[in-house]
C-alpha cells in the first residue's frame, strides 16, 4: 500500500501512520507528504508538503523503521486545472508501484488529506485506475445517508485542500473508490483519557503521538476554543478498512458501507451527478472499537520490545 497525507496539519495523520507502520499485514511501498491548503492554522508555510515528509519521517524513525519505509514529498500546491498534472517523486512512485506486474497483491492508496498526488498520478498514467483502489477520508454527507454537522459551511475540510483535484479523481478518473465522508470519520472519537492512558504511556511513539495531539488544544485554546475531552482521529479508518480485513474472504467486514454512483464536485464542493458514473463504496458505520483497541495494543507491543 501506499499511504498519503498531510503530516504537517492535524495530528490525526500522525496517528494513523504510527498504526499502519505497526501493522504487519501491509507492506508500505511509500509514504507521501502532502500539501495543505494554504494559509492553513496547523502549517501556514509555503512548503507543508516537504514539511509533512519531515514529520512522518520522525514518525517512521520512532517506530524503528528508519531507512526501511521510503518517505516522498508530493506537491506544495494543488492543482491550476483539470487537465494539468504536477509530476513529483511521489507521483511517480504510485504510477512505478500501480504499474508493476510482479504481484498479485492488491494495492491501496490511503488517503487522508487532499487528492492532489492522486489526481496528478492518473493525469499521467490513467492506466493506474485498473490497479489499485483509493480508500479516501473526506467529502461532506450524502443526502439520505447524512446530514452536515451543527455550523459547517463551505467544502469539507480535506476536499477544499485540492478541490480541482477531487474534480479530477471523482468526476473525471474512473478510479475505484472507498469514501469515508466527513459523517463516517466524525465517528473516530478518542477520548482524552485515552490518550493519557493508553497513548502516551507507550514509549517515546506512543508519547510523541501524545504531544502532537495536546498541542492542538493548547493551540485552540490560545484562541479561545474549548475543545472538551474528544478528538476525532479522522484518519484512522485508513488502517481499520485495509490493515485490519477480515482473515477469509478478505474485506472491511466489520465496518458498513453503501454503494453509491461516483459523483463529481461542483466548485461548491457540492456532489453532482456524472453521466456513466461508475460504483464507489460510502461508509456509514465504523467499527471504532477494533481500530482503536488494535492501535493502543500495537503501541504497547512496540514499548515493550
Amino acid at each position: 500500500m501506499i499511504i498519503d497525507n498531510d503530516f504537517s496539519g492535524d495530528p490525526d495523520g500522525l496517528l494513523q501512520l504510527a498504526h499502519h507502520l505497526l501493522s504487519p499485514s501491509v507492506d508500505i511501498r511509500a509514504v507521501i507528504g502532502s500539501h495543505l491548503r494554504p494559509g492553513d492554522p496547523f502549517d501556514a508555510s509555503e512548503v507543508t508538503a516537504d514539511n509533512a515528509a519531515r514529520a512522518a519521517q520522525d514518525v517512521v524513525a520512532l517506530a524503528g523503521l528508519n531507512g526501511r519505509v521510503p518517505v516522498l514529498a508530493g506537491s506544495n500546491v494543488g492543482l491550476a486545472d483539470r487537465a494539468t498534472p504536477i509530476r513529483s517523486a511521489a507521483t511517480d512512485a504510485i504510477i512505478a508501484e500501480a504499474m508493476r506486474d510482479d504481484t498479485e497483491l492488491p494495492l491501496y492508496l490511503a488517503c487522508g488529506a487532499g487528492l492532489t498526488e492522486v489526481a496528478s498520478a492518473w493525469l499521467l498514467e490513467p492506466r493506474i485506475a485498473e490497479r489499485l483502489t483509493l480508500v479516501w477520508i473526506g467529502g461532506p454527507e450524502h443526502k439520505g445517508i447524512a446530514v452536515a454537522p451543527p455550523g459547517s459551511t463551505g467544502p469539507e475540510y480535506n476536499l477544499n485542500i485540492d478541490l480541482i483535484a477531487g474534480q479530477v479523481v471523482f468526476g473525471d478518473s474512473d478510479i475505484p473508490i472507498w469514501q469515508v465522508p466527513r459523517d463516517a470519520y466524525r465517528q473516530t472519537l478518542l477520548s482524552t483519557a485515552e490518550l493519557i492512558t493508553r497513548v502516551a504511556p507507550a514509549g517515546a511513539l506512543g508519547e510523541h503521538l501524545e504531544r502532537a495531539i495536546t498541542r492542538v488544544s493548547v493551540m485552540a485554546g490560545a484562541h479561545g476554543i474549548f475543545l472538551g475531552e474528544t478528538y476525532i482521529a479522522g484518519d484512522s479508518p485508513l488502517v481499520l478498512l485495509t490493515a485490519l480485513q477480515s482473515a477469509f474472504e478478505p474485506d472491511p467486514s466489520s465496518s458498513e458501507y453503501v454503494v453509491r454512483f461516483t459523483p463529481g464536485f461542483n466548485d461548491a464542493g457540492e456532489y453532482v451527478e456524472v453521466s456513466d458514473a461508475r460504483h464507489m463504496r460510502v461508509y456509514t458505520r465504523l467499527d471504532v472499537r477494533l481500530m482503536f483497541d488494535d492501535l493502543f495494543a500495537k503501541l504497547k507491543l512496540l514499548a515493550a520490545a
